[in-house]
């Protein structure tokens, strides 16, 4: 966070010694009312708010952000919290801050499932339905041949279900992702595939929830992002760019790029913070992006419903997590986008909450563990404990005495003379709890 000025002040005219009596309290009070009031940016165009007047306990909140900084969740990297489209809480943990591009790994998988409902909106494909293999003519005949390969759907990509033997999580799997970098042509690597079997320990799709049988594969939203550029005949980074970041703001991304020079649709693209709360923001809004249309509302519909079990309390849609949290005695229903090393994009749609979490945790155990920590026993119960208390003057005090001091003198300095201009702007920390 920059040093924010201290203007001298001279001896203050009589006139005003009235005012110096109220003058703690009133410090607080207008502390407030300019978080709430102003629009802090970073040229985005985003509105902030203060938490406390948005349900959330500044008490919880500063104690998350000392056991970061403490190191107890490992390299976290940045928090953002956003409620009603508004950003209540926002910290970075290292030296990159708010411009810092953050590679969140398979996270991204789920911009992948966009691009697909933005070229479906755009009659550029002609569904989910669709065929996969026809779109790869000129790379057949495929090895292992099976007729059930021809019936592959882009459905069966985004929702992990496809019948080919393909398991991220199977270190013995033909499928696995570490094997598919090893060699020049991805797609080919995974139409190349066979059929995977179904023993008697196993749940076929048709004894599955919702009629899919779930594994996770890489290799399916990485042939998506091929097939999209054989269908959209144009570079998809350009369609990206012209249909999804332009009409969210977003100018800067970094892609990585498969061998053959298609962008990696299966993780890897690096964004800010605050863009993968638009992004995320972009479902909750049900389509729309400051008023205007972006995705259809039937593509996020079908998107955040369940299509395949992953496992108790959780449920897939089209490249999304539908994970229920449990805190404080509540079911919180979320939407995630989930990347190696605990990074995680979250909505709470009944909540209308949003909740990214960056870090650089990738060869760390249980990262994903560290990261739901933060947001059952921090974020989530600084939600709940702030709407059950009933009042939020309580939670005033720490987001004042935790200000630095040259804050705290800057505030008070306004308060004496009545101008509010002086209080301090915040340019990306919402609540200064340092």
């Amino acid at each position: 966070m920059s040093e924010w000025s201290q203007p001298r002040l001279g001896p203050l005219p009589a006139a005003l010694g009235r005012r110096i009596a109220f003058a703690a309290s009133a410090a607080i009070t207008i502390l407030i009312l300019s978080h709430c009031a102003l629009t802090q940016t970073v040229g985005d165009g985003l509105s902030t708010a203060d938490p406390v007047q948005e349900g959330f306990s500044g008490k919880r909140l500063d104690e998350m952000q000392k056991a970061i900084q403490a190191g107890e969740f490992k390299a976290i990297t940045s928090v953002l919290i956003a409620r009603q489209g508004k950003i209540i809480y926002e910290h970075y943990f290292d030296k990159d801050d708010v411009d810092g591009l953050r590679n969140t790994r398979s996270a991204t998988k789920t911009i992948t499932g966009a691009l697909i409902g933005l070229a479906i909106d755009r009659h550029l494909l002609p569904g989910v339905n669709a065929r996969v293999t026809n779109y790869f003519r000129d790379k057949q005949p495929f090895q292992n041949p099976d007729p059930r390969k021809d019936e592959i759907t882009i459905e069966d990509f985004l929702t992990m279900s496809s019948l080919l033997e393909c398991d991220d999580e199977n270190q013995f799997s033909r499928g696995n992702e570490e094997r598919m970098y090893l060699v020049e042509d991805w797609v080919r690597f995974t139409l190349d595939l066979p059929v995977r079997g179904f023993p008697s320990w196993a749940d076929k799709p048709k004894n599955s929830p919702y009629g899919r049988s779930w594994q996770y594969c890489t290799a399916g939203p990485v042939t998506l992002g091929v097939l999209l550029e054989n269908a959209i005949k144009r570079p998809l980074a350009d369609f990206a760019r012209e249909f999804l970041f332009s009409p969210l703001g977003i100018s800067k991304v970094q892609w990585q790029f498969q061998p053959q020079g298609t962008p990696m649709t299966g993780g890897g693209l690096s964004l800010r913070s605050r863009d993968l709360f638009k992004f995320a923001q972009l479902y909750l809004n049900g389509g729309t992006w400051n008023g205007a249309p972006v995705l259809s509302a039937d593509w996020i519909k079908a998107s955040v419903s369940p299509h395949a079990n992953v496992r108790e309390d959780t449920d897939y849609g089209y490249l999304w997590w539908l994970q229920t949290f449990h805190s404080g005695g509540r079911d919180w229903r979320s939407w995630g986008m989930y990347g190696t090393g605990g990074n995680k994009v979250v909505v709470f749609p009944d909540q209308q909450v949003v909740v990214v979490v960056t870090t650089t945790n990738y060869r760390v155990p249980g990262a994903a563990a560290l990261s739901d920590k933060i947001i059952v026993d921090y974020i989530l119960q600084a939600e709940q404990s702030e709407t059950s208390s009933g009042s939020t003057t309580s939670e005033v005090l720490p987001i004042t005495l935790h200000a630095k001091e040259t804050e705290r003198k800057t505030v008070s300095d306004a308060v004496l003379i009545g101008d509010v201009s002086r209080l301090p702007v915040v340019s990306h920390l919402i609540n200064p709890l340092t």
